[in-house]
């Protein structure tokens, strides 16, 4: 443990060092031996949805509500360590900076939302809008603006911040960590000029030879890992910042952790809790959106190499292992097929 930890605290320097590896490495190993069940019991959880009529619930339910048990004690289990932050103010000034700038306030409706980039964030900026009236419904086309017309909570006051994280709903959405580093890397490499120019040229010079006349444009998936292993957590775009740096989900006890998987039932589930409009409802995917497949993400990991999906892991560790995602199969039986 002492020579992982060591590994590790360099691939981690925002994590809390060795105290946070040493943690997630532990609870991998007790969501693999079923010790979890042991934690005590978790915080409250809005319903996963109405039961049937004969009072036991659907296969479909059963699993959503182990998923979200595993997912609460695993972050009870990780967030009672000595070494984790209690509260926004007991981080790092950059830590402090980085969640506050990604919680949207909605003082109407007494919430609070840590948006996540490639977890659908634009639709919910879409909703606070609406809620706030400075957009008429969800469906109004345009490009999204992403600052204008929200409320950040790092823009308040500490006795503000503090009176807000304190009473109000708080909630996040996730999304397994490698799906959401390949739907930025196809979005921003394969879309985004401004990403190609300030980012793609980079990475070409950087790790390919004879690369110096990229346009930024021809980024490949390994060489976007690459670049991340290199990378310091606390400066990466938050495209691709870990969740966890994002949204500090130790330092904010959010009251609900809902899944792109099932983004429009768990987004109800908020709209309902917070008491939303009626006709206000979760946006429908565009048209154009070109969704990452099981079968995408499959064949990007089985086409890169074993040691840089093993190097990268450790970055992402608390993604996985606190919002309850599995690793990776990148063995060669699975990928043959």
């Amino acid at each position: 443990a002492r020579s992982r930890g060591a590994a590790g605290a360099a691939l981690l320097p925002s994590m809390l060092m060795f105290g946070v590896i040493l943690a997630s490495s532990g609870l991998l190993l007790m969501i693999e031996r079923g010790i979890l069940a042991q934690v005590g019991p978790p915080p409250p959880h809005p319903p996963a949805g109405p039961s049937r009529r004969d009072g036991r619930d659907s296969p479909a339910e059963l699993e959503l509500e182990v998923l979200r048990d595993t997912r609460n004690r695993t972050i009870r289990a990780l967030c009672g360590q000595r070494s984790m932050p209690r509260s926004v103010w007991e981080l790092p000034p950059g830590q402090r900076r980085t969640v506050l700038r990604h919680l949207l306030v909605s003082d109407k409706y007494r919430f609070l939302y840590c948006y996540v980039p490639k977890v659908a964030c634009s639709n919910w900026k879409r909703i606070l809008k609406v809620l706030d009236g400075a957009l008429e419904s969800v469906d109004v086309q345009g490009k999204m603006d992403h600052k204008s017309d929200l409320v950040f909570l790092g823009d308040m006051k500490p006795e503000e911040i503090s009176y807000r994280l304190k009473h109000y709903y708080k909630f996040i959405f996730v999304r397994n960590p490698m799906e959401r580093l390949l739907s930025a890397y196809r979005n921003k490499f394969g879309e985004i000029k401004e990403y190609q120019q300030k980012y793609g040229v980079e990475i070409v010079r950087r790790y390919r030879k004879n690369g110096g006349n990229s346009a930024g444009d021809d980024v490949s998936f390994s060489e976007f890992l690459q670049y991340l292993l290199d990378e310091d957590v606390e400066r990466m775009n938050e495209h691709w910042m870990p969740i966890y740096n994002l949204c500090q989900p130790c330092a904010v006890r959010y009251d609900f952790i809902g899944s792109y998987e099932r983004l429009h039932a768990d987004a109800n589930l908020v709209l309902e809790r917070v008491q939303a409009p009626s006709s206000v409802r979760f946006p429908e995917r565009q048209a154009w959106y070109k969704p990452v497949t099981a079968q995408t993400l499959h064949y990007y990991l089985c086409s890169t190499q074993r040691r840089l999906l093993r190097e990268i892991l450790p970055k992402y560790i608390l993604d996985f292992s606190l919002f309850a995602y599995p690793l990776p199969n990148i063995t060669s039986e699975f990928c043959r097929q």
